[in-house]
């Protein structure tokens, strides 16, 4: 059974950091590609971050490009998103989700953590 285990969330003021984390258990991390999305209450769930397994290429929502950075550490089957200079339009429940390929499309991962919460004050 695969799960994936979102930890690092919190309460922040605008301008700090957090970093989160992913652990993947139940499945061989190496074969997925790995993606952050977040989800906003009363808006769709949208696309953050991902990272490709065999090149390590990332890819960034022009909101977070130059502030947030994605990062895999498979030995430990982690995938990491440090964020910094945070605003509040950041606050949302963050994912963490594992697919074949890597797409901005929610509907492309096959599985999923149950999210950590991220809210940033002003």
């Amino acid at each position: 059974q695969v799960h994936l285990v979102e930890s690092g969330g919190g309460v922040v003021q605008a301008g700090d950091s957090l970093r989160l984390s992913c652990t993947a258990s139940g499945v061989t991390f190496s074969f997925y590609q790995m993606a952050w999305f977040r989800q906003a209450p009363g808006k769709e769930r949208e696309f953050v971050s991902a990272i490709t397994q065999s090149t390590s290429t990332t890819y960034y929502a022009a909101s977070v490009e130059g502030r947030f950075t994605i990062s895999k550490d498979n030995r430990r089957n982690t995938v990491s998103l440090q964020m910094n200079n945070l605003k509040p339009e950041d606050t949302a429940v963050y994912y963490c989700a594992a697919g074949a390929t890597v797409t901005g499309i929610a509907r492309g991962y096959d599985y999923w953590g149950q999210g950590t919460q991220v809210t940033v004050s002003s």
